[in-house]
């Protein structure tokens, strides 16, 4: 199994980066969900990218939002001569992209880019060659899910966006690799919906994963020394 860091800016993008993008090769070729900037990333020295699925885990923008360029190179671009992939949604999230496209002038043509699909809270699929197993998590009133990914010799977890909750350590148990969010400098006062670095270490920790990425971080925001922060880029074979 072998990570690629596409984006990993929170909402506000870092200098020069891309948001949330983690391309998971193993068998096949799965995305992480596909922020904006993702795609001219996966661009690079190839007219289109080639991936078998593609899992969102919730409709926050800087998940998705390069999905709407991606159709519209889908159906009059580079990306006519290229199989379209799984897109891999949220319960709802069908209906829910849809309604998007109706509005954005992309509605027509999803079907085009993308073979959809919907998953369940707890409900494991196949695609890419990967077991994936959604967690239902915490992100404010947003439906969200964190992917748990493994295939015949790894496993990694992806927190996507959450608040700190027990089903997050569920989520990692035991896994080679924990992709985990770290927004917050500090704890939220009301509502939650981000974990601080402090947090993601706790569950980091309880869960038994072997390793931590800090991903979601702002650039302003350090991290203390020992601790693995994402960058655009990087690279990690699970060997």
């Amino acid at each position: 199994m072998k990570l690629t860091v596409i984006g990993c800016s929170p909402a506000w993008p870092n200098a020069g980066g891309a948001q949330s993008g983690y391309l998971v090769e193993g068998d096949g070729r799965l995305l992480l969900d596909c922020g904006p900037g993702v795609l001219p990333r996966l661009r690079a020295g190839t007219d289109w990218p080639a991936v078998d699925a593609i899992a969102i885990t919730h409709f926050h923008l800087d998940h998705w939002g390069d999905l709407v360029p991606w159709v519209f190179g889908a159906a009059y671009g580079p990306g006519r001569e290229t199989p379209p992939p799984e897109l891999w949604l949220p319960p709802g999230g069908d209906e829910r992209l849809r309604t998007f496209g109706s509005r954005l002038a992309f509605g027509d043509q999803l079907d085009r880019a993308f073979r959809i699909r919907e998953y369940g809270d707890g409900e494991t699929f196949t695609t890419a060659g990967f077991t994936v197993t959604p967690v239902r998590l915490a992100h404010y009133e947003e439906l969200t899910y964190g992917l748990r990914v493994t295939n015949s010799v790894r496993s990694l977890a992806y927190s996507g966006d959450t608040a700190p909750n027990e089903q997050l350590v569920d989520l990692a148990r035991d896994v080679d690799l924990f992709l985990c969010e770290a927004t917050l400098a500090q704890p939220e006062p009301a509502e939650r919906g981000h974990l601080t670095a402090d947090e993601a270490i706790d569950a980091f920790r309880a869960s038994g994963a072997r390793r931590l990425l800090v991903i979601h971080r702002p650039d302003e925001l350090p991290l203390d020394s020992g601790v693995e922060r994402a960058y655009d880029g990087l690279t990690i074979a699970l060997d």
